[in-house]
Protein backbone atom coordinates (compact mmCIF):
# COMPACT_ATOMS: atom_id res chain seq x y z
CA UNK A 1 0.00 0.00 0.00
CA UNK A 2 1.32 3.45 -0.94
CA UNK A 3 1.90 5.99 1.80
CA UNK A 4 -0.10 9.24 1.58
CA UNK A 5 1.63 11.99 -0.36
CA UNK A 6 2.95 14.90 1.63
CA UNK A 7 1.91 18.45 0.76
CA UNK A 8 5.45 19.63 1.49
CA UNK A 9 7.34 20.18 -1.77
CA UNK A 10 10.81 18.78 -2.31
CA UNK A 11 13.40 21.56 -2.41
CA UNK A 12 16.25 21.62 -4.88
CA UNK A 13 18.81 24.30 -5.69
CA UNK A 14 21.14 25.20 -8.52
CA UNK A 15 24.81 24.49 -8.03
CA UNK A 16 25.45 28.20 -8.54
CA UNK A 17 23.16 29.23 -5.68
CA UNK A 18 25.00 31.58 -3.30
CA UNK A 19 24.01 32.51 0.23
CA UNK A 20 23.69 36.19 1.12
CA UNK A 21 23.80 37.96 4.47
CA UNK A 22 21.42 40.84 5.15
CA UNK A 23 21.22 42.97 8.28
CA UNK A 24 18.47 45.28 7.04
CA UNK A 25 15.21 44.84 5.18
CA UNK A 26 12.87 47.41 3.64
CA UNK A 27 9.29 46.25 3.15
CA UNK A 28 6.87 47.94 0.77
CA UNK A 29 3.57 46.81 -0.67
CA UNK A 30 0.86 47.29 -3.22
CA UNK A 31 -2.64 45.77 -3.14
CA UNK A 32 -1.34 42.62 -4.83
CA UNK A 33 2.16 42.02 -3.45
CA UNK A 34 4.69 42.69 -0.73
CA UNK A 35 8.25 43.59 -1.68
CA UNK A 36 11.14 42.70 0.62
CA UNK A 37 14.43 44.45 -0.19
CA UNK A 38 17.16 42.71 1.80
CA UNK A 39 20.24 44.88 2.23
CA UNK A 40 23.61 45.21 3.89
CA UNK A 41 24.51 48.32 5.85
CA UNK A 42 28.05 48.46 7.14
CA UNK A 43 29.02 50.52 10.20
CA UNK A 44 29.78 54.10 9.19
CA UNK A 45 27.99 53.81 5.83
CA UNK A 46 24.92 55.93 5.09
CA UNK A 47 23.69 53.92 2.10
CA UNK A 48 22.44 50.34 2.32
CA UNK A 49 23.18 48.08 -0.64
CA UNK A 50 20.18 45.95 -1.69
CA UNK A 51 21.43 42.42 -2.28
CA UNK A 52 18.14 40.56 -2.85
CA UNK A 53 14.56 41.53 -3.67
CA UNK A 54 11.79 39.05 -2.88
CA UNK A 55 8.19 39.60 -4.00
CA UNK A 56 5.36 37.71 -2.31
CA UNK A 57 1.60 37.61 -2.57
CA UNK A 58 -0.24 38.85 0.55
CA UNK A 59 -1.25 35.26 1.37
CA UNK A 60 2.32 34.01 0.89
CA UNK A 61 3.66 36.84 3.05
CA UNK A 62 1.20 36.05 5.84
CA UNK A 63 2.11 32.35 5.71
CA UNK A 64 5.80 33.36 5.85
CA UNK A 65 5.04 35.65 8.83
CA UNK A 66 3.46 32.78 10.77
CA UNK A 67 6.23 30.33 9.81
CA UNK A 68 8.91 32.83 10.87
CA UNK A 69 7.19 33.41 14.22
CA UNK A 70 6.92 29.67 14.86
CA UNK A 71 10.57 29.15 14.00
CA UNK A 72 11.72 32.04 16.21
CA UNK A 73 9.79 30.50 19.14
CA UNK A 74 11.50 27.16 18.52
CA UNK A 75 14.91 28.86 18.24
CA UNK A 76 14.41 30.73 21.53
CA UNK A 77 13.24 27.58 23.30
CA UNK A 78 16.59 25.98 22.43
CA UNK A 79 19.01 28.94 22.55
CA UNK A 80 17.28 31.46 24.83
CA UNK A 81 15.51 34.75 24.25
CA UNK A 82 16.75 36.94 21.43
CA UNK A 83 17.33 40.36 22.94
CA UNK A 84 16.89 43.40 20.75
CA UNK A 85 18.93 46.60 20.98
CA UNK A 86 17.16 48.87 23.42
CA UNK A 87 16.07 46.03 25.72
CA UNK A 88 16.81 47.08 29.30
CA UNK A 89 18.89 43.99 29.97
CA UNK A 90 20.91 43.94 26.74
CA UNK A 91 23.90 45.88 28.14
CA UNK A 92 24.00 43.83 31.32
CA UNK A 93 23.84 40.63 29.25
CA UNK A 94 26.63 41.72 26.91
CA UNK A 95 28.88 43.25 29.55
CA UNK A 96 28.12 41.07 32.56
CA UNK A 97 31.14 41.09 34.83
CA UNK A 98 32.82 44.01 33.04
CA UNK A 99 33.50 46.91 35.39
CA UNK A 100 35.10 50.29 34.74
CA UNK A 101 38.65 50.68 36.02
CA UNK A 102 38.97 52.05 39.50
CA UNK A 103 40.24 55.61 39.83
CA UNK A 104 43.58 55.86 41.56
CA UNK A 105 43.33 57.25 45.06
CA UNK A 106 45.27 60.35 45.99
CA UNK A 107 47.39 60.21 49.12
Amino acid sequence: MDSPKSNVPKFTSRETLQASYANLVRISHSPGELVFDFAQLLPGDTTAEIINRILMSPIGAKLFYHALGDNLKRFESVFGEIRLPGDNNLASTLFKGVHPPEKPTED
